[in-house]
This record gives C-alpha cells, structure tokens and sequence, in this order.
C-alpha cells in the first residue's frame, strides 16, 4: 500500500535514471556489438540469448529498474530481465507475467504454443511451430471445420453443422453441394416441402441439390409444380389435384383442360394432325428434359478443376520425389547398417566372453565372499562365546572378592593374615597355570588370535576388491543394454537364416531321394523304347493301305467334273443378284456416314462431360485400388520367376526323364493318330470334292516323312538323356538353393505388400454405391469401376495359380499361413465385385465369362437366375440382324445347359438335360415392344419343368406389366448334370475358340445386360474370370433406376452371412444417457445368425438369433459376470421370413428391455454400468473377433443372412453401406434369397401342409435329398387307406403307393451326397426316378383315374406323427416340387408350410460320414484283445509316414456300425487328434528315441485347448537330470529343457488357450533352442554345453506324465496332464504315430457332447480303488448308452478263482458269478434294442447267493449255491473292459465296452471316475459325444 501511494514520487526519478541508462547504453554499446543477422550459423534463438548476454555484460549483473529490455525479453518481479518463451513465434511478451503479445505464425496461447481452431500443427515434435489451417478437405482456400486434430497418425476433423465426412468433404444429410470445389459451399435443401415427412431433413441429391422422391402429386427439380395429369400449387398451397379430364391434360395451374390437337394456323399446306394423349405425354417430357438439361448445364459450368487442385498435384508430385530420393538414401543406409551390424555382431560376441569372463570371477568372488562370510560369522560367534565368558569370569571374580571379605570378617582375620592367604592363593594359581592343559589352550588362544587378525586383513581386502568390482557394475550393465539392443536387431535376421537353412537341409534330401527314383525310371524308360520302335514298325506296314485309294479317287473325279458344272451355274445366278444389289440408292450410304459422323461428334462431347464430373476423385480411387492388384500381380509375378527358376534347376533331372517319358507317350499317341489317319483314308476320300489323287499321294508322302522325323527325334531325345553329367547335376542343386532362399525372401514381400487389399477394395465398393445419382457421372464412375474390375479379373486367376506354385514351392508354415491369408482376401475381394450392381454394355463383338461361387450340385435339380436387360433403339446392326446370343450356363461341350437368346423378335429360353432342346418363346411380349428402360428376367427351372418371367415396369408409377411362359422336358432327363471343371458362364457373347450349341449359336447381344441372382446367390458381371471386346470408353454402361423395381422407399440391405456393417463411433449421431434404444428390422429365414455386437476389451454386447428367436448376452464388467436374455418363452419368431422389428432399450444403465414389434419380450436388472462401447457391428463380424476370446458367449459364430432396414441409435438413421467400415453387403431384398428349399430333419421332426391335390390320379413331383442313415421316411400321403410314401430301407429308396412297392436297385443312397428323386402316377404307371434312373410298375388301380379330390389334403416330409413301419427321416431335403390343382408348378417354399416340427428350415448340417480314430496301440497296451482289434501290420517302433493303405483303413475303420445300433460305432472325430485330460495321469506313452536325438531333437505338434496349465511333452533320464518338456502355464507355451545345470526357459508372451488350433515346433540343438509357434512367432535361447553328455531315456510322454514324474523339474500345475486335444506329432519331419501305452487317451471328437465317460472302440478300461467292494452283499447301479451290442460292463475277480462278471451279448445283459462253488448267471433281454441310441439304467444287486439284475425295469434274479466258508474279499473293480489275462474261458463275449457310462453308484455312493486308481486305453473320462 505504501508503494502505492509513493508511486507518483517514484515514478519520475524511475523515468529520469531509465534515460539515463539507455543513453550510456547506447554510448557504450559499441564496445559490446555482435553481427546476429549476418552469421547463418546462428538461429533466431540463439541470437535471442545472446542479446540477453550482450545486455547483462553492458549494465552489470543487475539492470536498473526504470532501464526497458530489449526486443525478446521482458523484466522478471526481481528486475532482471529474462528471454521470452515463445517458441518463436512472437518477439514480445509483456513484463512481470511473461506472456506473449503478436503470436505469428498462426498461433496462440499464452507462450504460442497452440493453434487456434481451425488450424494444426505438428504436435509430433512437441509444441508447433506453425500452424495450418485444417485440411478439411482442403486447407484455406475450402476449410469448413470448427477445428481438427490429430488421432493416429491422420488428421481427424469436427465439421460445421452442414458439412459431414472424416475430413468435411461431403455435405450432412439436409445440404447439397460440393466442399472439394473452390467457392462452393453446402446449402440446405429445397423441396418446397413436398419431401418424406418421416424424415428429419429434406432429402436431395448431395452434390446437385435436386429432390428425390417429390411427394403430394409434385415433381420438378425441387419439388415446386405439380406433377404431369396434376394442376394447383404445388409450393405454397400444396394442393395438387388430378386432372378430370378422362384422360387428357390440363393446364399445370388453373385445371383447364387441353385440346386434343393442337391449332394449326391457315394457309399452310401441312395437314391436320390428330394428336392423342401419348403425344401430350411425350411433350411434358421434352419439356421436363430441357430443364433438366439446363440444369445440368448449369452444373456442369460451374464444376472446375480450379488452380489449388493443380497445385496440390504438383505438391503431391514434388513429394514423391522426396520420397524417392529418401528411399534411395534409405536403401544405402541400410547397406550400411548391415555392415555395422556384422561389427556389432562381432563386438557382442567379445562382449559376452568378456561377460562370461566376469561372470565367472564374480562366481568365484561371490563364493569366496560366502566362505568369509561364514568364517566371520563363526569368528564373532566365538567372540560373542568369549565376551561371555569374561564377564562370567568377572562375575566369579567379584563374588569371590566378596566372598574373602566375608571370610575374613567371619573368621576375624588381620590385614597380615589376610595378604599372607592371598600370596598363597596366588602361588596356588601359577601351579594350576604351569600345569599343561592350560598351557596348551594358552598357545590355542594366541594362534586363534593371530589368525582372526590375517582374516581381518583379508576382509579388508576382499571388501576393497568388492568396492571397486561394484563401482564397473554400473559400467557393465550399460554396456550389456547397448548390446542387448544391438542382439534385437540381429534376432529376426538369425531366426530367418536358421529357418532358411532348415528348409534347404530337406530339400537337399528330396532332391537326393528324386535323384535315385529318376536313376529306376531310367531303366524302365529303355524297355519302353524298344515297345515305341515295335509300334513305327507295325504303323509303317499300315500305312501301306492309303496306296489302294489311288484307284477309287478316279471315280471320284468324274464325280467332281459334275459338282463344277453345277456350281458355274449358281455363280452366275449369284452374279446377277449383286448386280442388282449394287442398284441402290448411293445418297442412303452418304446419310449414313453423316449420321455417324454427328454421333462420334456427340460422344466425344459426352466424353468431355463425363471427364469433368470427376472431380471428387470417386473413379480415380477405384483406379488405384485396381493399381493396388496389378502392384500385387507383379510381385507374385516376381515370386513366380524366382521360384520357377528354383524348381526347373532342382528338378532337371527329374524334367530330363519326364520329358521322355512324355515324348515316348506323344510319340506313341502319334504313331496311334497316323494309323487312325491311314484307316480313314478311305471315309475322307469319300467326303472330298477338292483334293486330287495328287494332292492325296503328297499327303501320303508327307505322312512317311513325319514318322521318319519323329524316330530320328526320338534318337536325339534318348542321346541328349544318356549324355546327362552328375557334376553338372550337383551344380544345379546347389544353385537351387540359392534360388529356393530367394523365392522365400520374394513371397514374404508380396505377404506384406497385400496387407491393404481389403481396405482399398472395400474403398472401391462404398464408393461405386454411393456415386449414382447424377446419370452423367454415374456413367463415368461405372466406366472407370469397369475397366478397374478388368485389371482385377486379369490379375486374380494368375494370382490365384502363382499362389498355388507358391504354396507348393514353400513348406513353411508362416508362408502357407499368409498364402491363406493371401486368399481370405482375395475371397473378400470377389465378394465385393458379386454385388457391384452395375450394368455392362455389350456391342455384338464382346462377352463376359462370369465366375459365380454356385455349387454345381446346387443347380442339378432346380435353377433361377434373374437379371435385367435394356435395347438400344434404331440401332442398325439389330435392325440388320435381330437374333441374338444373351448368355449361355453348361459344359464346354455344350451338353446340359440352359441359355436365353432373342429369336423372330421374341425372348427364348433355352435349355438342354442332355437329350433334345426345350425352347420357350415368350410370344406375347416382342423384343420390339419392349420400353427403352430396362426390364427384369427371370429363369427357372424344376427337375424338367421350364418357366420364364418378364417384368415391364413403369417409371412414373409402381404399376408393372408381367408376362410368363412354361415349357417342359418330353425326354427322361430331369436333371443339370453339370462338370465343375468343364462348367461355363458366358454373358453377351462367347469366345472365338468356343463352340455354342446350335440354338444358341447367334451373333452377340447388342444392349445393356445386369445379372442379378443365380439360385439364392448374388451375382454381377463384375465378378468375372474373363473379357472379351468390351471397351467402355465406346460403349459405356447404361443408368438403372432401381427404385422403379420396388414399391417402398425405405432403403434395405442383403447380408449374405459372409458380409457385415461396421458404424464407428455411433456418438457422433448420439449419446449413451439415461434411455438407450437401438432399432433394427430384420427378415431372415435361416435359425442362427448374428444381429448386433459390440467389443471392448473382454466386455462385449451381443444380440444373437439362435434357433429362431432372439439371445442377448452381454457384460459390461460387471462382478457376477456376463448376463444372459434370452426369448426363452418363445414368444417372438424370427425366422418367419417377415421383417420384425427388434429394440434393445437400456434403461437407466441397469436395465436391459427387448422388444419384438414393439411388443414387450422380456427385461433383466444388471449392476449400475454405462455402455462402454463406441463401435457397432451389424450382421456379422470379422473372423478374428468372432473366434477370439468372445466366442465361448456366443451362441454361434456365423454372420447373418437376410434383409435388415432401418438401423438406428438413439432414434438416429445410418446409412449401412457409408460407412467406412461395411463390408460384402448389398441394397435390396431378393425374395429368391428369403425363400426356405431346404430342411433338416434330426430323426424326430417332420414338416406339413395342407392342400387341394390329389396323388393317385395325375401327379408328378421330384425333391433331393441327402443322409448318412439307411433307413427314413422322407415323404407321406394318404387318402383313406390309400398310402402314398417315399421312404429309405437299408440305403435304397422305395415307392410305396397304396401297396405297390418300387426300390430302386442301388443301396448306396445314404452316403452323404445329393441325389433326387423323381415319382410319377398315371392311371397306367407308378415311376420312381432316382438320380435319372427310371424304375416302373404298371398301376393296378385304373378306375381311380379321373376322379378329383373334394377337400384340402395334408402332405408330410421328413416323417409323420402318424404310426407308420418307417422311422422318421435323419437328413436333408430340399428343392421339392409337386404338381398341384391349384397352382402351377414351383419349387415349395418349406416357409410357409403350417406345421413345423423340431425342424431346421436354413442349411444341412450333414456332409460327410463320421471320422474316428484309426492308430491301433501297440505291444504293452492295456486295451482288450480281441478279433476286432488285430494289430496294424507295423513296428512299434517304426516312426512313419501314414501310407495309402492305412488311409484306405481308416476310411473303412470309420464307416463301421453295427447293424443293431443306432449310433455309429465311431463318433465324428478329428482325423488324427487325440484327446487328453480325462484323468491327472492322462498321457501316451512312445518307447523309440532316436540315436541323435541328443545331438538334434525337433519336435512338431498341433494343440487346441482352453486350458491353462498342462503337461505337453516330456522326456527325461532315468534320474531326470536332462530333461526336455513343453507344457502350458497361465495359458502361455513354455519349452523347458536342461543344458549341463543350467535350465532353459523359452516362454510365449502370447496366451494360446483359445480353443483354437496351433502349431507348435520346439527345437533343442547343438547349442541353441527354439520355439516356434504359427510359423510367425519364433523364440529362441543360446546355451553352451557338450551335447554328448545330454542324453535321455525313454519313454516318450504326450499330453501328461506317469505318476511322480517331471515333479523335480517342474511347477506342479503343469504336471498334471494337458486337457484338450493333440495332433500331427512328428520328431525330426517323421510322425510318429504308434504309442506304446494309453492312458485316458480317446479321439478329439467333434460335435455336440455330454456328462459321462466315454469307451472307445479302440478299447480301454477304468479301475476303481479298493474302497468300493464288490462282496458278499452290494447294489451297483449305472446308465449306459451303447454304440456297440456286445462288450463287458463289468468286472471283479479274487485270487482264489471266484468273479463277477456283468456284460452285454447281442442286446442282451447278463450278469455271471462264481463263488468258489461254482458259474451260476441271469440275463435280460428287452423288448426294444438296447443300443437305440438312448440311455438304458442297469442296476444289479447281490444277497449273499441271490442276485438280481434289473434293466430298465425289466427284472430277472438267479439263487446259486450257498458257500458256507464264503469270505467279503476286497477285489479290484474293472469298468468297461478288462485285461485278457483276467478273464476266464466260460465268458461268452471278452471285447470290451464301445459307448457312454455315466451316474455310477456302488452302495448308494457315487463313484467319480476321474479319481479311478488307473484309467486305460482310450477312455474319456468327463465327455461323452452325443451323436
């Protein structure tokens, strides 16, 4: 306050002294002047920082207060004066506070450290040092962004209310115009308000602003005039009213209606013109299109390329020359790490013997540190022991001072007295001293004493030593992090070079192996030429034949003498037409070649006006994304060369031998054609008119002379083989190598270089969808999406081939993994292409070859396409020539097909079942009728009934004209048999080189073509394999309005459950608050599929449809883990092929709501959680994320296929296919795709309907059909007591009408394929057809003929709830079709049937016959023998490849059954793959170890688990010393495994308990360890160690470890055995295969599964502890489900011969005893079978003598003989099986139990399997499959 008040006195002295100082300054400065501005060498900065020097030398260490600081610098509160801190950006900052004033550069802040909004910088080097306007989308000059930053590496930018895209480049939904034009800016939609009401904004064209769908009878650009037929107001008063003028115009505003004709003025010649309505209409739409020209005039001037574009170009271009020429920099500073790499590599290798070096000293050190330091401790231990003792010395000392004291004082001693006993005492203690013991322990003490003084000397030192070792500790481990550093980088080169050795080490041996095979071939070879030389010979006396042609030709030529005079006489007639021809009228060729010239002149105006509508870059980005392909091709193409050149040097040996193995066949195959040629000679001479008997000896000749140059080629072959040297063949292999290694390094490039397909591609995609409203442009994107989806189609089968090569060329698993990948994409790709819904137009001379995905077998019975077609109008090639080809589906041979063609002016479709044509003519609608717009097509055909449809539709109105026409087979053919190989699809037009049928063989379509669906595929002719002539700068695409197809507005997708959405960060169009609602429509036939998901971390949102009706899961992070909703009261319905609409509201964060059309379904309360999410899916997902670690809560895993609409957040639209994120969906809804033509039936379920048709009068009807079980009824009728079915008995199929029964001959129906059946009643025959072969009987029940049916009738498939012999159907039945009385013939729409029963209308789950386990154990195993059970033919000890006969055995092995069982014998199994984990011991035991298996021991297997810990592999000494092992421990891989007594540990950082398959390889050489996982992740670790001295012992575990073992090595979680499933072991690249032992080992089965424990039929047994007795008194009780009708249950036996013994015998359950008196048995049979395939309770009681088993309830006893010196023995318990030694001579069945076990009780007490005191051979122990 003070310095407040004085401050007016202050203030001029301050102003005074500041002058003051300023001028001294300036007086002295030129003492202290230093040149900033002129040195380059010093920044503004710097220049800064010494003015602030300059100023402190010139006035001291302190400036005066009144004294003003330079330019940069401001004064402190201290006085000083300190540099600003403006990251120079401003040169002034105010004093006191330091902020900057004039922030430059763009920027703010109170130091310029930040960009205001609208602009960024570099915020990647810190604090920017200029800022630029946002690029949104273009910096400056068109910048609409409230401000931008930076996210990832890209710039993310927050547009203006009207604008909207990542970077601001398209206009929000409401707003047109063009952001990427200069000067252009997004406006708000105008359409008078005539637009959708439903809407939030008026909705028009983006970039134009034109309305789309004008309401309330208006039309115009924006919606502001009554519509054509309407007149009123249509802006203001918006009353638009029909005109009443019956049918005539009326003035647009007042209503008035028109004249008929129009006034023609007097005194003209021109007639009067009567005009009718259609006159008026085509002058409203001139009009319409003049404004729509001037319209789009005006658009097209006002699009520029404008000079920012130019000029970013030029940017861009000056860039890639930067990056060009850093790159090249790039490459030489690679070069020259590689060389500083080799020298790190050296200076690490010194540094770590140097760190061994130490290491070992600090060893030594710590050692001897340990040894003092004991010593020390036992040195102060004494002196502790020491200290005690004088103190207990001084302690006696006192008391005997005291005790004198009191002597003295008791016996009244004198001082004299006193002294003399003292002198005595003490010449008392000398003596004791003198004395020898105590001598002795004198000269102890005193050497104790010299030696703890040397060790205080030595700690003294060694504590000195320890200082200065810990002060280089630091230094050292420095040192260790450089090079630790310089070791990372080298890592993936070493990792790489090893695994590039390993490949060349088996190639080498491949190469040796084919060399020797060749060397056999050769010997075989020469025999085969001496075979060659006897066939010329027998050929050159043949050809001696053609020399008796001679003679007969001359007949021949007075023949021709006669066809000559004939033929003069047609020239002349010809000659005389010409001249007639020639008479025409020249002006006619003049106009025409005006009227051309006027067209080119036209399109190259269209041209121009196209090339300008590209300004956003729409077509140019499907260029490069096309570019992305051809850069893939010439990678590939490179891989290819190298790799080629790689295997033709490895293989010349191999191609020498070939190569005349084939020229011996070719020659042999010529030799074969010459005496075809000489044998029809004589047939040729025959047909000839031309040639002459000279011509024919020259032909004769030239034939001797060919097989004489053949022989001496042959000779020249045989010579060039015997010359081949073996050095030069060596050369080559080694050459091979190096070329195999660059192949490797070439195909991982082209792996990298394909990672941006799928973006780019599905870039392609969004951007051909969104781009086609304006027709001009949409033109001119499809024509560049057309000519950049023929690079893909060029590049894609090549691509596909060279990865093929590729793939074959390159064993290693990474590079196989990123091929696959490589096809993933691929497949992607062709997805995309399928939906591009864009026409192609085809010129006469052009054709497409479409590559549809279709299964061939899918369109043997029945077959739909549909597409679109367009005609030009006063074309004169049509007017010349008006039949044409459209297209053309069958085989090469142009056998079975179906073709559509315009013939006599009509649409005809064609087809062919391999007997004659069926041609259907649509007559009532000619091609020259059709509209100038494009109509719809449709094809079908069912079994050997065709149909066709036409559909005209109307753009001004949804009204449509449909014309239909059927036709029919009259052979016996009812089916398309065509051959996947040999199978075409021409579209337009065919190649040259190929041969059309001759109904089709026409001159190519002319017009636009658009494929639309084939069967329930999407499909498109962008999706092609190959082009021909098609250009699109002459001939491009034409416009579809698609809207004219559809009578709805509301935009749909198809998802074809490949394909899914993806919307990112749904709050931009919403928050997550109080009430969260999404919106969907769904229509969906199919049962399973995924709805909506969302994923964050390990929490997660799913709404599933499984089986039919809706299943919500979800969890948010709640503590009681994820919550499940599902519509378990089965109220909703999904599957019904109708839209439903499905909410899911979020109420209050803790309550979830579904609704179904908005009717409530079920809610369930959660903990209080937010939604943590901010991306949805929509459809489906990729497949990474639905087999990660979500997939366990998913119902299933598979996309969804159907139609969805109107998705929304928060009541907020998406438009599905812009977001950037969507991938393989379509617009639209293809009814085809929502139909159900298929259904599966489980054995319990049927399907029915009820309608008007009769079956015993006129009935055909034909369905396919698909099993793996013999015996089913697939279809049921019956009038009365009349009967008509189709069922399956023991593999055939069978007729039975009303008595007559037909079986068709073959029994070999239920092997998985599709076969059709075909049945047929007429009053004279019954036919079954199966697969085009036709049994028949006559029918005996003529008088039934012409009778109709008086009532509706019911019809079953799959079954029938009715008591019928037949069981119902297990399988697939699907494209069924009947004739009917009420409707024509079509295949049967299994939806819309009335009754459903437990059956599955969406796919057909069965394809192949189950596959179990094959590999018999060996000698030692404890499985049961027995006739089924024979041993493979095999060493034990053999490691093998599987050979052809052991794969014919397994096939056989896997279709066993037994015929009185319901289940097969082999549950569905993973070939190969074992599964392990029933017990804690559960393991396969392998006793051959090879000899170098210490020198070299690598190991490959394949896993799959969800287990967390486990035992894998593990091998040891019999001390287990040296050990080897792989094991799981927190879900991570760990190889472990000893080096002298070091252990070495190599750890996965990833988790790999995905329940996924993985390939593991684990190495342990010479001197290092490896493990690699995938063939992408490889880890490894050195060690140093003598491989001689590390040797191990067998066995060899798998999956687990005996009792006791591997506990001394490792952590005793993973001991225990590995739960999940083992595959494709292989040691040192051979599989090993043959196990000596099993323990609990049983198939990885597939499929459902169950409780229980499961025997299989490779045999096995369990053994109960002695705890559970079977004595003299017990009750066991158990259920079984058997696969086999024969095999032992149970079993317990003594020492003294007595045994119980339960087992089953055909079905039949027997329980046997002996109770040293002796057998005595009881049995039970049921009724029905007991291996049904159902669960069968057994219990058996005994009473001393009495026992009583019971089946079922089923019950039977047997009293045997009383053992009066009978004793309770307590005997071991087998379950299942038991070993042969065991059992007795008087048992009728020794196999052993193939089936389930499970709720096994002795006395009422369980008994849990999985603590058995030994479990045998291959049991599961907790799963049983359940099918």
């Amino acid at each position: 306050m003070a310095l407040i008040s004085a401050w007016p006195l202050v203030s001029p002295i301050l102003f005074f002294l500041r002058c003051f100082s300023s001028s001294a300054a300036s007086s002295e400065g030129g003492v202290l002047q230093f040149d900033f501005e002129g040195s380059s060498a010093v920044s503004a900065q710097e220049a800064t920082v010494i003015r602030g020097q300059q100023q402190a030398v010139a006035t001291g260490s302190w400036v005066p207060f009144a004294e003003e600081c330079q330019e940069g610098f401001y004064r402190t509160s201290t006085g000083k004066c300190s540099p600003c801190n403006c990251n120079g950006n401003a040169n002034r900052c105010l004093d006191g506070s330091g902020i900057c004033v004039d922030c430059q550069r763009n920027t703010t802040g109170q130091h310029c450290e930040q960009c205001p909004d609208g602009f960024i910088g570099d915020t990647v080097r810190g604090v920017p040092t200029f800022c630029q306007p946002c690029p949104c989308p273009l910096p400056a000059l068109a910048n609409f962004a409230v401000s931008c930053y930076r996210k990832s590496g890209s710039v993310r930018c927050v547009c203006k209310e009207n604008y909207a895209g990542p970077n601001c480049e398209r206009c929000a939904p409401g707003y047109y115009g063009n952001p990427l034009l200069i000067g252009s800016t997004c406006k708000k939609c105008d359409c008078s308000g005539n637009s959708d009401p439903n809407l939030i904004f008026e909705d028009c064209d983006e970039v134009t602003g034109q309305c789309r769908n004008c309401l309330r009878n208006t039309t115009g650009f924006k919606c502001e005039r009554c519509a054509p037929g309407y007149y009123g107001d249509a802006r203001f008063a918006k009353n638009c009213t029909e005109c009443n003028c019956g049918g005539r115009m009326c003035d647009s505003q007042t209503g008035e209606c028109l004249a008929d004709s129009p006034e023609v003025s007097t005194g003209t010649d021109c007639p009067t013109i009567s005009c009718d309505k259609c006159i008026w209409d085509l002058t409203d739409d001139i009009r319409l299109a003049v404004l729509a020209i001037d319209e789009s005039k005006s658009t097209l001037l006002s699009i520029s390329t404008g000079v920012a574009a130019q000029k970013r170009l030029n940017d861009l271009n000056l860039t890639t020359n930067h990056l060009k020429e850093a790159m090249s920099k790039k490459k030489n500073h690679a070069m020259l790490w590689t060389i500083q790499v080799a020298d790190t590599a050296d200076e690490t290798n010194d540094l770590l013997r140097e760190v061994a070096t130490l290491d070992e000293q600090g060893n030594e050190a710590s050692s001897k540190g340990l040894l003092v330091q004991k010593e020390t401790m036992e040195t102060n231990n004494r002196a502790t022991q020491l200290v005690q003792q004088l103190s207990n010395m001084r302690d006696n000392i006192q008391e005997i001072s005291s005790k004198m004291k009191y002597y003295a004082v008791q016996q009244e001693l004198s001082p004299e007295e006193i002294a003399q006993k003292l002198s005595v005492a003490e010449e008392m203690l000398k003596e004791i001293k003198r004395r020898k013991p105590f001598t002795n322990q004198r000269q102890l003490a005193d050497e104790e004493e010299n030696a703890a003084e040397k060790l205080l000397q030595q700690v003294e030192v060694f504590h000195e030593r320890y200082n200065d070792t810990r002060s280089l500790v630091s230094d050292v481990l420095e040192q260790l992090s450089e090079q630790d550093v310089k070791l990372s980088d080298l890592e993936e080169a070493l990792d790489q070079a090893l695994d590039y050795v390993i490949q060349t080490e088996d190639i080498n041996k491949e190469n040796t192996a084919n060399l020797q095979s060749r060397e056999q071939q050769h010997e075989k070879i020469k025999e085969q030429i001496d075979e060659v030389n006897d066939i010329l010979l027998s050929a050159t006396t043949i050809l001696g034949g053609p020399q008796k042609v001679n003679s007969e030709l001359s007949e021949v030529t007075k023949n021709v003498s006669g066809f000559y005079a004939e033929i003069d006489g047609a020239k002349k007639e010809l000659q005389e037409k010409l001249a007639n021809l020639s008479l025409f009228d020249d002006d006619l060729v003049e106009k025409a070649m005006h009227h051309a010239h006027n067209l080119r002149r036209l399109a190259d105006e269209l041209d121009r006006n196209l090339y300008g509508v590209d300004t956003n870059g729409l077509v140019q980005r499907a260029i490069n994304a096309s570019n992305v392909y051809e850069n893939i091709a010439g990678y590939i193409e490179e891989a290819n060369k190298v790799a080629l050149l790689a295997l033709n040097t490895t293989n010349r040996i191999d191609d020498a031998a070939v190569g005349i193995d084939t020229q011996i066949t070719y020659r042999k195959g010529k030799s074969k054609e010459l005496l075809n040629r000489a044998m029809e000679l004589q047939r040729a001479a025959d047909d000839s008119n031309d040639l002459t008997i000279a011509d024919t000896s020259q032909h004769v000749n030239g034939t001797f002379a060919r097989m004489n140059a053949l022989q001496s080629q042959l000779m020249r072959v045989i010579t060039k083989m015997q010359s081949a040297e073996t050095v030069e063949a060596r050369e080559r292999l080694r050459q091979a190598k190096m070329k195999t290694a660059e192949a490797e390094s070439t195909t991982t490039t082209v792996t990298q270089a394909t990672t941006p397909m799928y973006e780019n591609a599905r870039l392609w995609s969004q951007n051909l969808q969104d781009f086609q409203h304006n027709s001009a442009a949409r033109g001119s994107t499809v024509h560049s999406a057309r000519a950049a989806a023929k690079k893909i189609a060029e590049v894609l089968p090549q691509l596909m081939a060279k990865l093929h090569t590729v793939e074959q060329k390159a064993p290693a698993n990474n590079i196989s993994s990123n091929i696959q990948r490589i096809r993933g994409l691929i497949a992607q790709t062709r997805s995309v292409a399928s939906k591009v819904q864009v026409s192609m137009m085809f010129g006469g001379q052009s054709a497409v070859e479409v590559n549809p995905k279709i299964n061939v077998e899918e369109l043997k019975s029945f077959t739909s396409m549909s597409l679109y077609i367009k005609f030009p109008k006063d074309n004169p090639q049509l007017a010349a020539s008006p039949d044409r080809f459209i297209l053309y589906l069958g085989n090469k041979n142009a056998e079975n097909y179906i073709g559509l063609a315009i013939k006599n002016d009509n649409l005809v479709y064609i087809y062919n079942l391999g007997g004659q044509d069926v041609e259907i003519p649509l007559d009532a609608k000619p091609v020259s009728t059709w509209p100038s717009y494009f109509s719809i097509i449709k094809i079908e055909r069912i079994g050997r009934h065709g149909k066709m449809f036409l559909t005209v539709p109307s753009l001004s109105s949804t009204a449509e004209e449909k014309f239909i026409k059927k036709g029919e087979v009259l052979g016996p053919g009812s089916l398309l048999n065509l051959e996947p190989e040999n199978a075409v699809f021409y579209v337009g037009g065919v190649p040259p080189d190929f041969k059309l049928p001759p109904s089709l063989n026409l001159p190519g379509f002319i017009g636009c073509l658009e494929l639309a669906t084939l069967n329930d595929d999407v499909i498109s002719l962008y999706n092609f394999k190959h082009v021909y002539n098609i250009d699109t700068t002459t001939s491009p695409p034409c416009a579809r309005n698609k809207l004219a197809f559809t009578q709805s507005r509301a935009v749909s997708y198809f998802f074809d459950g490949s394909g899914y959405a993806l919307a990112r960060n749904i709050e931009r169009r919403g928050r997550f608050s109080q009430v969260t609602r999404f919106d969907i429509e769904v229509r969906t036939p199919t049962d399973d599929g995924l709805i909506l998901l969302m994923i964050n971390g390990s929490m997660f949102f799913s709404l599933e449809m499984h089986n039919g009706f809706l299943y919500l899961r979800y969890d948010f992070g709640f503590s009681t883990g994820p919550v499940l909703l599902e519509d378990s009261m089965k109220k909703a319905q999904i599957n019904d092929a109708k839209f439903h609409e499905i909410s899911v509201i979020y109420h209050n964060s803790k309550k979830m709501i579904l609704v179904v059309d908005r009717r409530h379904i079920k809610s369930v309360d959660n903990e209080r959680t937010a939604m943590p999410f901010t991306d949805i899916y929509i459809g489906g997902a990729p497949a990474e994320i639905l087999h990660s670690s979500i997939s366990s809560h998913l119902a299933g895993s598979i996309g969804f296929k159907g139609c969805m609409k109107g998705f929304q957040f928060q009541k907020k639209d998406f438009n599905l296919l812009e977001e950037p994120g969507t991938l393989g969906i379509s617009y639209g809804c293809p009814e085809d795709s929502l139909m159900s033509r298929k259904a599966y039936f489980n054995g319990e379920s049927f399907i029915a309907s009820s309608q008007k048709l009769s079956l015993f009068t006129e009935f055909e009807g034909g369905f396919n059909f698909r099993t793996l079980q013999p015996n089913g009824l697939l279809f049921y009728y019956s009038e009365g007591s009349d009967v008509l079915s189709i069922s399956m008995d023991r593999g055939a199929v069978v007729l039975n009408a009303s008595g007559t029964k037909i079986q068709s001959p073959d029994r070999n129906y239920n092997d998985g394929k599709t076969h059709f059946i075909m049945t047929s009643v007429t009053p004279e025959r019954y036919e079954l057809t199966v697969d085009d072969k036709k049994q028949s009987k006559k029918n005996p029940a003529k008088d039934r003929a012409g009778k109709s049916p008086d009532s509706v009738k019911k019809f079953y498939f799959g079954g029938s709830p009715l008591r019928t012999q037949q069981a119902n159907f297990t399988g697939c039945i699907s494209n069924a079709y009947f004739t009917r009385l009420d409707r024509e013939v079509e295949v049967e729409d299994f939806q819309q049937y009335s009754e459903k029963v437990q059956a599955s209308l969406y796919g057909c789950p069965i394809e192949s016959p189950p596959v179990a386990l094959l590999h018999k154990k060996a000698k030692n195993s404890s499985k049961a023998k027995g006739n089924r059970n024979k041993k493979v033919g095999r060493d034990k000890d053999k490691i093998s490849q599987p050979s052809t006969g052991l794969k014919k055995l397994y096939q056989e092995v896997n279709t066993q059954r037994d015929p009185q069982c319901h289940l097969p014998m082999n549950p569905k199994a993973t070939e190969h793959a074992y599964q392990f984990g029933g017990t804690a011991n559960s393991r396969q035991e392998f006793d051959h170890i090879p000899k170098d298996f210490s020198q070299r021991a690598q190991f490959s297997i394949s896993l799959k688990t969800h287990s967390s810990h486990g035992m894998i592999f593990y091998v040891s000494d019999q001390k287990e010393t040296n050990f080897m092992a792989l094991f799981v421990a927190h879900g991570r891989l760990i190889f472990m495994f000893n080096a002298g007594h070091q252990k070495i540990r190599i750890k996965s950082q990833e988790k790999y308990n995905d329940g996924l398959w993985h390939n593991v390889i684990f190495i342990r050489g010479k001197n290092i360890g490896r493990l690699i996982i995938d063939g992408l992740r490889v880890l490894e670790e050195p060690f140093s160690g003598n491989a001689n001295n590390w040797q191990v012992t067998e066995p060899l575990y798998i999956g687990g470890v005996a009792p006791g073992k591997a506990v001394k090595n490792i952590q005793i979680n993973s001991v225990y055995s590995f739960s999940g499933c083992l595959s494709n072991l292989q040691l040192n690249g051979r599989s090993i295969t043959s196990a000596s032992q099993t323990f609990s080992v049983t198939p990885c089965f597939e499929g459902p599964s169950e409780a229980g424990t499961y025997f299989s039929s490779e045999g096995g047994y369990v053994v109960l502890d002695e705890s559970f007795s079977l004595g003299l008194k017990f009750e066991v009780v158990f259920e079984i489900r058997p696969r086999s009708s024969s095999g032992i249950l149970l079993h317990g036996h003594s020492v003294n011969g007595e045994y119980l013994n339960m087992h089953m015998r055909n079905g039949q359950v027997t329980v046997k005893l002996n109770n040293g008196i002796r057998d005595f048995s009881t049995s039970v049979t049921l009724k029905q079978s007991l291996c049904d395939g159902r669960w069968h309770r057994i219990a058996v009681i005994r009473d001393a003598n009495v026992v009583q088993l019971d089946v079922d309830s089923e019950v039977n006893h047997v009293v045997g003989p009383l053992n009066p010196k009978a004793i309770d023995h307590r005997k071991p318990v087998f379950i299942g099986g038991v070993p042969e030694s065991l059992l007795t001579s008087s048992l009728t069945t020794r196999n052993s139990f193939i089936g389930c076990i499970r709720n096994f009780m002795i006395d009422e007490k369980p008994v849990s399997f999985s603590k058995a005191a030994l479990v045998s051979g291959a049991v599961s122990i907790n799963t049983c499959p359940a099918a």
